[in-house]
């Protein structure tokens, strides 16, 4: 009961220790067990987002009214110019500091950094109803269709779904994610994944930490002047939101932390239910500047030509390609596989280090996403608020 009453950053960090601390020691049967909870959870999770999508921004666009049209093209616009602004960001201190850190040798060190050290006992394929990007066409055709043309009957079953869904949350998610970042991080310890690939890559990671934590500031700067708040105490409120995300490398497991924080924020509640679902999805800052600075790395290593030109195209359409990713750990990276392949030319090898170099960094940047997330939800609550009076 005690542990209960913890807020939810105190038991996030406790199972972050406990995952360091136990994952040397514990025998690789354990180990197991929990691994075995953490392929069954993340399938829940899964199975999850599309529902969570539908469930939470359909009816949100339906509250909103007759604005939800606009508000939802300037929400994406937002959205989308904040991860393009993050990669070209990303590109520039990359291009310019990764020369004097990164030699050829350093590619063997990421090999076979992804096999995992303690596979689950079984797995438990649970299929979603839909995919990501046909969830998110249901949610504004059907959200918009009741805003404009009223529908009480269909209104009525939105917010039934909108309270199981945020129920099923409340039940079956949040409680069970300090387990789950406990599995995530006793298995990376126990591995030696992340110690490894740290020490050889602490120079670029913490190059990267630094640039994801200045992009932070800057949008909180600029969410901040926008609402005349101070951004230091608005990024602060974000941070249960950022702890989240960095144990879990899920934006969609970490959707109803980031409403609450933005509801505290000041978002009012049914925008905070519109924004941040609807930019988990879209809405990949962090990610976009982690691909692009790692897709430097690996070309400066393997000596790879490259222009400014040609990531400028890859930024743009990379925010394009992000939008399709679901909202679970490495769903940034698989979508844009495509993308790396036909605008930088990696090949099968190349991108399989990208692979193993972005999850071992998933959870920063994912953390800036959700984060950067609550900075949107303030300006369009502003740019609602307006509009409105």
């Amino acid at each position: 009961m005690k542990l209960k009453r913890l807020p939810l950053l105190a038991r996030i960090l406790i199972a972050i220790f406990l995952g360091i601390i136990l994952g040397r020691i514990m025998p690789l049967w354990l180990l197991s067990v929990f691994t075995t909870f953490n392929a069954l959870f993340s399938s829940l999770l899964k199975f999850l987002i599309p529902l969570i999508i539908v469930g939470l921004v359909m009816p949100a666009i339906a509250d909103i009214g007759r604005s939800a049209g606009r508000l939802l093209v300037v929400t994406v616009c937002i959205a989308y110019g904040s991860t393009v602004l993050s990669g070209l960001f990303s590109y520039g201190v990359s291009s310019t500091v990764f020369p004097h850190l990164i030699t050829a040798s350093t590619v063997a060190t990421v090999e076979g950094a992804t096999e995992s050290v303690a596979p689950p006992y079984f797995t438990l394929a649970i299929p979603p109803l839909m995919d990501v990007m046909s969830a998110l066409v249901l949610a504004f055709v059907a959200g918009l269709g009741m805003a404009y043309m009223g529908l009480p009957r269909m209104k009525g079953v939105a917010d039934d779904l909108r309270m199981l869904v945020e129920r099923t949350i409340g039940v079956a998610v949040i409680p069970l994610l300090p387990l789950y970042i406990f599995g995530i991080f006793a298995e990376m310890t126990r591995s030696g994944q992340a110690w490894h690939i740290v020490m050889t890559f602490a120079a670029i990671i913490g190059i990267i930490f630094a640039m994801h934590i200045a992009l932070l500031l800057l949008q909180y700067c600029i969410a901040g002047g926008i609402v005349r708040r101070n951004p230091l105490k608005l990024l602060g409120t974000m941070l249960p939101a950022y702890f989240t995300a960095l144990g879990t490398s899920s934006s969609a497991a970490t959707i109803p932390v980031t409403m609450r924080q933005a509801v505290k924020m000041g978002v009012d509640e049914d925008v905070a239910g519109f924004a941040v679902p609807l930019c988990a999805t879209i809405h990949m800052s962090g990610s976009c500047m982690k691909i692009t600075a790692c897709a430097v790395a690996l070309m400066l290593m393997q000596g790879l030509p490259f222009t400014s030109g040609m990531f400028v195209g890859f930024v743009m359409m990379l925010g394009v390609m992000m939008v399709a990713s679901p909202g679970v750990p490495g769903g940034a990276i698989m979508a844009s596989l495509g993308v790396l392949s036909s605008m930088l030319g990696f090949g099968e090898q190349d991108q399989a280090l990208m692979i193993a170099l972005y999850i071992a960094m998933d959870s920063f940047g994912t953390a800036c996403n959700v984060t950067g997330d609550g900075a949107i939800a303030l300006v369009v609550n502003k740019l609602f608020k307006v509009s409105s009076e």
